[in-house]
């Protein structure tokens, strides 16, 4: 019995069939409207094959892999990534299911197609440069996150130039694309974390610098997002050296006392939890230990009268008293 019924295309058939029918959207023909429905209705086959119907199962592995080595060969991932904009509303959503589908297929421990898009970085790159572009935007960003899974496609994002117009793009007006920048922002700087220490090491003023920006942004919720990661990043052990160097700028001390008088009460809170790393630094620099001792006053008056509703937080409350200890208890450097 053959392995495809007489009325199912092989792997090969429908991998030809839609790059023919992407080629041609891709050109611009005067067949485009038959074009778009032929890769639709591909899309929709090879959907199929991989996740099966309510009818049907999924293919057994060995089509499964027949169908991963004729996209590879057919470089259809990149060249499905790059025309998902003339693709319709169910097109790009298939392309994203069949995209995390066979991303997250592996023969023993190796992941093949992991492998193959480390060899095709441009895909990489192409899904990056999605969120310049609002109809696809949300379709790269979920492909984006699935590889942002995978520690080597996660590094050559992180170390590509691209990575840095996340900064723009967590910014732009669209909240649901920003919110989106956002959680692929944040899962490339969390998911691995040595490679993210590393990361934040060789790049420290590149990175902050950009990252005052969001710090100072006119968007409430790219502020209250950039600070609560922050305040991650910075309590995260993986992340000592760069936190070491972070609480020891007086300027970024500054920043967060200011931001603990912020409107927002969610604000306020997220800047407490980065403002209580610089008090708890049992090694304060003589710019920082000064900041706080002239301010001391202030800050324990501050801080008794700091949320005092939060009554059922047991956590909030002791860290609370522990800094205002802290703080009555400073006392100057010896070279002072």
């Amino acid at each position: 019995m053959p392995l495809f019924g007489k009325s199912q295309k092989s792997p090969q058939e429908l991998v030809k069939a839609l790059k023919e029918a992407v080629n041609s959207l891709e050109r611009g023909d005067k067949k485009a409207e038959k074009a778009q429905e032929d890769v639709g209705k591909n899309l929709v086959l090879i959907k199929n094959m991989l996740y099966g119907t309510a009818d049907a199962e999924p293919q057994t592995e060995i089509v499964v892999s027949q169908l991963a080595h004729e996209l590879y060969s057919a470089n259809l991932l990149l060249l499905l990534i790059q025309n998902l904009n003339r693709i319709d509303f169910e097109g790009k959503k298939d392309v994203a299911q069949i995209f995390n589908n066979v991303l997250r297929r592996q023969i023993g421990t190796r992941s093949p197609t992991v492998e193959y898009v480390c060899t095709k970085p441009e895909i990489l790159f192409t899904l990056m440069a999605g969120y310049e572009h609002q109809e696809i935007a949300l379709n790269c960003g979920t492909m984006m996150r699935e590889c942002a899974r995978h520690e080597p496609l996660a590094k050559i994002m992180l170390h590509s130039d691209e990575f840095f117009n996340f900064f723009r793009y967590v910014e732009v007006s669209t909240f649901d694309i920003a919110s989106d920048a956002f959680s692929t922002f944040r899962e490339l700087l969390t998911r691995h974390k040595i490679l993210c220490a590393e990361f934040l090491e060789q790049n420290y003023d590149k990175m902050f610098n950009h990252y005052e920006q969001l710090l100072h942004s006119e968007n409430y919720v790219t502020r209250r997002q950039s600070l609560k990661l922050l305040g991650e990043l910075l309590l995260d052990r993986h992340n000592f050296t760069v936190m070491t160097k972070y609480i020891s700028n007086p300027d970024n001390l500054k920043l967060m006392m200011n931001m603990l008088k912020e409107q927002s009460r969610n604000i306020q809170l997220e800047a407490f939890h980065v403002f209580k790393v610089f008090v708890a630094n049992p090694n304060k620099p003589k710019p920082i230990l000064d900041i706080l001792l002239r301010n001391r006053e202030k800050l324990v008056d501050f801080l008794t009268r700091f949320h005092t509703d939060r009554t059922e937080d047991e956590q909030f409350n002791d860290e609370k008293a522990y800094l205002i200890k802290q703080i009555k208890e400073l006392k100057p450097s010896p070279d002072q």
